[in-house]
């Protein structure tokens, strides 16, 4: 019997980029106290991004993050969160604002292929490098 597999749709309007930046995070609580706590990325994407959050936080929850490399604030709500490492959360989260540029770089447009498959359809299958450091004869 055969494995029957599932792809999910990528909706994404950006692809996604693994990258650690330091974040301060600036929120509030469901008792209404305040909190302000360091916090590190594990994805970004031009409209927002997933963060490793200590403080428990709801989906819709609006926060306040500071890109602690730039120096730059953008307001984000929450649009996931689901348990992680260490006692944290994994918080997905998207810009309140779309013309921001955040993380300081440039992502390529949703659906846009990796270069390795794009030159594999070209040309065919891409040959084993050898690793070792002698020259073949």
């Amino acid at each position: 019997m055969g494995t029957l597999h599932f792809r999910r749709i990528e909706r994404r309007r950006t692809s996604r980029v693994v990258l650690c930046v330091d974040l301060i995070v600036h929120g509030e609580t469901e008792s209404n106290g305040k909190f302000r706590v360091e916090a590190k990325t594990v994805s970004v994407s031009r409209h927002g991004g997933m963060m490793a959050l200590e403080p428990e936080v709801t989906i819709g929850q609006k926060l306040m993050l500071m890109n602690m490399n730039a120096g730059q604030k953008a307001e984000c709500k929450v649009v996931a969160a689901k348990p992680g490492g260490d006692g944290k959360r994994n918080v997905a989260f998207e810009f309140m604002s779309a013309e921001i540029n955040f993380w300081r770089m440039c992502f390529p447009t949703g659906g846009t292929k990796p270069i390795r498959r794009a030159v594999q359809a070209a040309f065919g299958p891409l040959p084993a490098t050898q690793m070792s450091g002698k020259a073949s004869s």
